[in-house]
C-alpha cells in the first residue's frame, strides 16, 4: 500500500483521536495541541502531502453541514449584516491587502497570482475560536457572528481564488466585472440549489419515519448537495449551508429518536473529522519546507512575517470601523438608536482570525507548474500556523482579560425556559383533565397523579434553575435530591440486570433492551 494512503487511512486518525482525547481530559485546546503534534511528526512522514480533494470533497461538506444544523437560522438572520460584512466584505478586503503586499514583496509574481494567495489565506476557520468561545462562555451574539462567518466565508474565498488562478493562467481576466459576475453566479446558484434540495430532502426525511434511515440519509446529504452544486459550477459551500440551516430549523418537528441519534452521530463526526484536520495541518510542514529554495532564507522569512502581519491587521482594520458604521448610519439617516456595540465584543471578533485547513487545501490545489507555487505554499503555511498558535494561544487569555461572559444571557435563558415550561405544563395538564373527563380510557387515579407530578416537577426544576439549582444556604432543592437519588437507584438496578445476564437468567437481547430504557431515563435526569 502507498505510504501516503496508509497515513491517511490509519495512522493519522489513530494519532489524532488519541491526542484529542488527552487534550479533552486535560482541558487543553484540542485544535492547538493537534497542530503542534502534527508539526512534531511531520519529519517522520516526509512524503505525505495534503490532497486538496480530500479536504474539499470529504472533510469540508460534513463539517459545514454539522455546523449549520447546530446553528440558529433566526439568530443568523438577525445578525446578517455583521455576518455579511465578515464573510464577504472582510474576505474581499483581506484578499486585496495581502495581494498588494505580496505583489510589492515579489514583483516578479503576477498580480493575479498575488491576489490568488490573498484569497487563499483570507477566510478564517472559526472552529478553534468557537470551541474556545463556547467553553469560556462568550456572549451568544459573538458566537453567532463567528459561526456565521465561518459558514459563508469559504464560498467567497474559493470563488475569488478560482477567478484569480484562471486569470494568472491566462484563462480569463481578473477584472472587477469578472469577479462580480462570477461571485454573483456562484452565490445565487448555490442559494437556489440549496433551497431546492433543502425542500426536497425535508419532504423525504418527513416521509421516512425511521430514525436510523433518516440519519443515514442525513449523513449522505452534505456530500450529495456539495456534488450537485459543484457539478453545475456554483458554490457547493453555500448549498450545503443552506440545506443544513433548513434541516436544523425543522429538526424540532422530527421524531425524538431522530433527534437523539442525530445529535450523537454528528458529535462523533465532528470530533473525528476536526481531530484529523488539525493534525493534517501540522503534517504539511516538512513537504512545504523541503520544496523551498533556502538560498535567500532571510527574504523568505521576512516575506512570511509580512504576510502574516497583513492577515492579522487587515482583520482588525476592517472589523473595528464596520462594527460601528451600521449603527451610526441607522442613527444618522433613520433616526433610530440601535443597541451600542460593546468594544470588548469587537476586540474578540477582530482577534478571532485563526486560519485552517481550507487555506492549505486551496494552496495545494495550485497547479504544479504554477509560477511561485512553493513560495505561495510556504506563505500560506506560515499564516495558518501563525494565526493558530499566536491568536489561538492568546485568545482565552484575551477573553479572561476583557472579563466577558454570558452570565446575563444564561439567567435570561433560564427565566424564559421556566416561563415556557409553565405554559407547556399548564397545556399538558389541561389536556390530561380533558381526557379523564371524556372517559377516553379507564385510567386509575394513581396514574393520573403520576402524570401530574411529573409535569409539575419539570416546571419546578426550571424555576429552581434560576436560583442556581440549590436551596437556601447551599441546600439541595427537591428536584436536585430526586435526580441524585434516582441516579443512584439506576446504578444498582443496572448492576442487577448485568448480573442476571452473567448468570444466564436473561439473554443479551433482553439486557440491551432494559439497559436502553435505563440509559434513556438517566439521560433525561441529566437535563430534567
Amino acid at each position: 500500500m502507498d505510504q501516503a494512503l496508509a497515513v491517511q487511512i490509519l495512522v493519522v486518525p489513530v494519532i489524532a483521536i488519541a491526542v484529542a482525547a488527552v487534550a479533552r481530559r486535560m482541558g487543553w485546546s484540542s485544535p492547538l495541541v493537534l497542530v503542534l503534534v502534527g508539526l512534531v511528526l511531520s519529519p517522520l512522514v516526509p512524503g505525505y502531502q495534503l490532497d486538496p480533494n480530500l479536504i474539499l470533497l470529504v472533510f469540508l461538506p460534513p463539517l459545514l453541514y454539522s455546523a449549520a444544523i447546530d446553528s440558529s437560522y433566526l439568530r443568523l438572520k438577525a445578525f446578517r449584516s455583521p455576518v455579511a460584512l465578515l464573510s464577504i466584505g472582510l474576505v474581499l478586503f483581506t484578499t486585496l491587502v495581502i495581494g498588494w503586499v505580496v505583489h510589492l514583496l515579489m514583483p516578479e509574481l503576477p498580480l493575479a497570482a498575488a491576489f490568488a494567495l490573498g484569497a487563499i489565506v483570507a477566510p478564517p476557520d472559526a472552529v478553534a475560536a468557537v470551541a474556545v468561545a463556547r467553553r469560556l462562555g462568550l456572549p451568544r451574539k459573538v458566537v453567532t457572528i463567528l459561526v456565521g462567518e465561518s459558514l459563508f466565508n469559504d464560498a467567497t474565498a474559493l470563488t475569488l481564488y478560482r477567478v484569480a488562478i484562471a486569470a494568472a493562467l491566462g484563462h480569463g481576466a481578473a477584472t472587477w466585472q469578472a469577479v462580480t459576475f462570477e461571485f454573483a453566479r456562484s452565490a445565487v446558484g448555490g442559494v437556489l440549489i440549496g433551497v431546492v434540495l433543502a425542500w426536497i430532502l425535508a419532504r423525504v426525511l418527513l416521509s421516512l419515519r425511521d430514525a436510523l434511515v433518516e440519519n443515514t440519509v442525513m449523513l449522505l446529504t452534505p456530500f450529495a448537495v456539495y456534488f450537485v452544486a459543484e457539478s453545475v459550477h456554483v458554490s457547493g459551500v453555500i448549498s450545503v449551508v443552506i440545506v443544513g440551516l433548513y434541516i436544523g430549523h425543522r429538526m424540532p418537528r422530527a421524531g425524538f429518536g431522530t433527534r437523539l441519534l442525530s445529535d450523537a452521530v454528528w458529535r462523533v463526526m465532528d470530533f473525528f473529522l476536526e481531530s484529523i484536520v488539525f493534525v493534517l495541518i501540522g503534517l504539511q510542514m516538512w513537504p512545504i519546507m523541503s520544496a523551498l529554495d533556502w538560498d535567500d532564507r532571510w527574504k523568505l522569512t521576512g516575506m512570511a512575517l509580512a504576510v502574516f502581519a497583513a492577515a492579522v491587521f487587515a482583520r482588525v482594520v476592517w472589523v473595528v470601523p464596520t462594527s460601528y458604521l451600521p449603527g451610526f448610519l441607522a442613527r444618522r439617516f433613520r433616526g433610530r438608536e440601535p443597541h451600542p456595540v460593546a468594544w470588548q465584543n469587537v476586540a474578540i471578533v477582530s482577534w478571532a482570525g485563526m486560519r485552517g485547513v481550507v487555506s492549505l487545501a486551496a494552496a495545494f490545489a495550485i497547479p504544479l507548474d504554477f509560477e511561485g507555487r512553493p513560495t505561495m505554499l510556504f506563505l500560506t503555511f506560515v499564516v495558518v500556523i501563525g494565526t493558530l498558535l499566536v491568536q489561538g494561544l492568546s485568545f482565552p487569555a484575551l477573553i479572561r482579560r476583557l472579563k466577558i461572559s454570558n452570565d446575563r444571557e444564561l439567567y435570561t435563558d433560564n427565566l424564559a425556559e421556566a416561563a415556557a415550561q409553565q405554559a407547556a405544563a399548564s397545556a399538558g395538564l389541561a389536556r390530561l383533565e380533558e381526557l379523564v373527563a371524556e372517559g377516553v380510557a379507564d385510567v386509575h387515579e394513581d396514574i393520573v397523579e403520576q402524570l401530574r407530578s411529573r409535569s409539575e416537577r419539570r416546571t419546578l426544576t426550571a424555576w429552581e434553575r434560576l436560583g442556581g439549582g440549590t436551596g437556601q444556604e447551599g441546600e439541595e432543592t427537591p428536584s436536585t435530591i430526586y435526580r441524585r437519588l434516582r441516579r443512584e437507584m439506576l446504578v444498582v438496578e443496572r448492576e442487577v440486570f448485568v448480573r442476571f445476564r452473567d448468570e444466564r437468567r436473561i439473554e443479551d437481547e433482553v439486557l440491551r433492551r432494559i439497559i436502553h430504557e435505563i440509559d434513556f431515563e438517566e439521560a433525561t435526569l441529566e437535563r430534567d
